[in-house]
């Protein structure tokens, strides 16, 4: 199992990125949470992992903090949620926000997230309530606050962001109108990204 990466982040493509450890290069998957805080490329970066090993593929995903990957593997235990629906659940609501709807057994943020109907919404927050129990007793657990990325506007940066909420599940249609109704010259594609799900959700 490959639980921890140390390197220089070589590409970033949401939601995907390379990292380069030692000239070996890494792709990883990563939540919108931890994209907001990625270095510049060409920076140093640690990420904690979790590998995924299927019948046609091995598949890494990475988290900027322990406590994102813990939520993660928890989701991915439940049924019917897969690596791609923990993903956009982390992407789409902050740690916090997820807690409280569990917390608070609230369905209306969670049914917005692509894959999740109300039934499953209703499913899952049953499910975590049990879970949660642990977590809410952590110190810090519901304090994560994004910062954006610092760096330089990519001219790609809308279609790097329309592309990142389409593989998240969001219809093409869906993802460009949201990050059309944010855009602002400036923006990196991670805030583009942020400003988007939030209108959405």
């Amino acid at each position: 199992m490959i639980g921890r990466l140390r390197g220089t982040l070589a590409e970033k493509q949401p939601p995907h990125l390379i990292l380069d450890v030692n000239g070996l290069g890494y792709e990883l998957e990563v939540p919108m949470t931890t994209l907001y805080r990625l270095p510049s490329v060409g920076e140093p970066l640690t990420l904690h992992t979790h590998l995924v090993v299927r019948e046609d593929a091995q598949l890494l995903y990475g988290f900027f903090e322990k406590r994102e990957r813990e939520l993660f593997r928890e989701l991915i235990r439940l049924n019917g949620v897969g690596p791609k629906l923990a993903l956009a659940l982390m992407s789409g609501l902050e740690v916090d926000e997820l807690v409280r709807c569990v917390q608070a057994q609230d369905t209306s943020a969670l049914v917005k997230i692509p894959g999740v109907g109300k039934k499953t919404a209703e499913r899952l927050l049953v499910e975590l309530k049990d879970r949660f129990k642990a977590w809410e007793t952590l110190p810090g657990m519901t304090s994560l606050v994004v910062a954006p990325a610092a760096g330089a506007l990519a001219p790609s940066a809308e279609n790097d962001a329309v592309s990142a909420l389409i593989s998240l599940g969001y219809k093409p249609q869906e993802a460009s109108r949201a990050v059309s109704a944010v855009k602002e010259d400036g923006l990196s594609s991670e805030d583009l990204i942020r400003r988007a799900l939030k209108g959405m959700v």
